[in-house]
């Protein structure tokens, strides 16, 4: 979706005030375990899809986590909310270490830590109807409340913009929009302080992404709800996140606020992210921008490359980056809570270059062929 057309994103000067903190998380570890052998089989490897991530939620902020597909941002989101059981590191919710915390001791807190997932249609019961979808976090929870669960489910639909006279459709009767605005409904139930929305729009039409995105961000400023929001769109997440945390390969290369992000990345990587989004000139007057084409494919989470993972596809990769990996640090330059993973970090400009960057010469030959048949 395009950032000119559809989401503008949030002009003015960046929230510099630091809200309180109400997630952490510290060197959070996924590996999915390889086993192999015959007749007795062992464990040969494993996936290493989430591989020390740090990361924070303040109350009532909303964080963007972008990323490519495959480097560990949907893990991420449920390891965070405890659907997955971490293989190292720690989460702090709330000041409660609920890494390793039990079924009996995650009780309190599961009502607080919502998901919206990213398919509308599979994350719905096809054989329950919209009423007891919605309910049964209040049944669980042995929620009661005034006036009733059913009284309070007709005001959910209400308020995600559906009409209450719904609570007795089965899912098959919604379209897809309608369908995940019933996932938002059912993850409000309980009144949640934080929701980990991943991709909660990626499997919809465009105007409908819009709709849903500023139902979150309304439902966001009246509750008061912290977001960890997961998504592919630089142009949702610009425009619904105050922080936005970039990931590659199981790794946070970069995080800072949204106008550092967008407006003065330092890590190559980000640059890459950036200059992939589409951009519409039609007087062309517009400045230039970069164009960066990496080449090859994600290294693979089972084997990643030493030091740096980058390095494999980065144009300014050095010895230096295959001995040591480099800390989520300040770099001289930026701004106090941009921290950036990188031994040679670009300067923090998004202004064009003499020409484009372009990694693969295959690509710039083709092109070249094209516009000579033109």
């Amino acid at each position: 979706m395009s950032d000119n057309l559809t989401l503008p994103a949030q002009q003015g000067p960046a929230d510099t005030t630091t809200p309180e903190t109400l997630l952490e998380v510290e060197g959070l570890t996924k590996h999915f375990p390889i086993y192999g052998g015959f007749p007795i089989k062992r464990k040969v490897g494993a996936v290493q899809a989430v591989d020390g991530v740090d990361l924070t939620v303040g109350v009532g902020e909303s964080v963007g986590l972008v990323g490519e597909s495959g480097c560990g941002k949907s893990t991420t989101g449920r390891l965070i909310t405890r659907l997955m059981e971490p293989t190292a590191g720690r989460i702090t919710y709330a000041g409660q270490d609920i890494t390793h915390a039990s079924r009996k001791q995650l009780a309190p807190v599961r009502s607080e830590i919502q998901m919206i997932f990213q398919d509308p249609y599979s994350s719905l019961n096809p054989r329950q109807t919209v009423g007891s979808i919605i309910k049964a976090p209040m049944e669980v929870n042995g929620i009661e409340p005034a006036g009733g669960r059913e009284k309070k489910v007709r005001e959910l639909l209400e308020l995600v913009g559906l009409n209450p006279e719904h609570y007795n459709r089965f899912p098959h009767e919604f379209s897809g929009g309608q369908r995940q605005r019933i996932g938002v409904a059912r993850a409000l139930a309980l009144e949640p302080k934080l929701i980990v929305a991943d991709e909660p729009v990626s499997a919809l039409d465009v105007s409908i992404q819009a709709q849903v995105v500023n139902l979150l961000q309304e439902v966001q400023k009246e509750l008061g709800i912290a977001f960890l929001f997961i998504a592919h769109d630089l142009a949702v997440v610009r425009h619904f996140s105050q922080r936005v945390a970039v990931m590659y390969l199981g790794k946070v290369v970069e995080v800072g606020d949204r106008d550092s992000i967008y407006n003065h990345p330092r890590h190559p990587y980000t640059h890459a992210l950036l200059s992939a989004v589409p951009e519409i000139d039609l007087d062309g007057e517009g400045e230039a921008r970069e164009r960066i084409r990496l080449t090859g494919d994600v290294p693979s989470p089972i084997s990643p490359p030493s030091g740096c993972r980058f390095r494999t596809r980065c144009w300014k990769a050095q010895d230096k980056c295959a001995s040591e990996e480099p800390p989520l640090v300040k770099l001289s330059g930026s701004r106090e809570g941009h921290l950036t993973a990188c031994h040679f970090p670009e300067e923090p400009t998004l202004q064009g270059r003499a020409q484009d960057v372009v990694m693969d010469p295959a690509l710039k030959a083709l092109e070249g062929d094209g516009a000579g048949k033109d």
